[in-house]
């Protein structure tokens, strides 16, 4: 099993404290004393000290690719820079415990995410993303997105009506082009997407 590889950015008294717990932790610690713009990528999350955190650094943690917890002796309740919030003094236990369901939430997120083509459907959240928007999707929308990434080619209103609603072929489609119409007007309002979802003569498709 992967040993996370973390991240430990902050004064030095902070970067001595976790490094002393280091033989009883889960998980590889690194701290690095050269810039964070100069710290290698390869590693799975990091863990920053709040005091003295310049603007700029904390630009720079943005960018990074891993989960990012921010240790603080405040009470935040919240922070839209970082993905968790670690309150101190902490324990080994308390550590070990927020990595472990980070872990968790992480493995169960990617498990929910879908691509489809440059945007990423997260199921668990109801979230279509593309780039730094996102627009929140009904349970039917999502599975009419599944469908037709599903389906290479493009599907009748009657095949969809019958998949996703499961009713009969013969039933009423005025439901079905009224979903994808307030689907395709939602995304087009959100992302400036007139073709994400195409409309040809043989039907629907991506």
């Amino acid at each position: 099993m992967h040993k996370l590889n973390i991240l430990i950015y902050g004064t030095e008294s902070f970067k001595t404290t976790f490094n002393e717990l280091k033989p009883y932790l889960k998980f590889n610690l690194t701290s690095n004393k050269k810039k964070l713009s100069d710290t290698p990528s390869d590693y799975d999350g990091i863990i920053c000290f709040d005091e003295n955190l310049s603007s700029s650094e904390i630009d720079e943690i943005r960018t990074k690719n891993c989960f990012k917890v921010l240790s603080t002796l405040k009470a935040i309740n919240n922070n839209k820079f970082f993905d968790y919030i670690l309150k101190l003094p902490t324990s080994v236990k308390e550590l070990n415990d927020l990595i472990e369901n980070i872990v968790a939430k992480e493995k169960f997120s990617k498990n929910s995410s879908i691509k489809i083509k440059s945007y990423l459907l997260d199921k668990n959240e109801k979230k279509l993303s593309h780039k730094n928007k996102f627009v929140i999707l009904t349970e039917k929308e999502i599975q009419l997105l599944e469908l037709f990434l599903k389906n290479s080619k493009p599907m009748s209103k009657s095949e969809i009506l019958s998949l996703v609603w499961k009713y009969s072929s013969d039933a009423d489609t005025h439901t079905v082009e009224t979903h994808i119409y307030r689907l395709r007007k939602k995304i087009n309002n959100k992302f400036m997407d007139e073709e994400f979802i195409l409309n040809s003569k043989d039907g629907y498709h991506l």
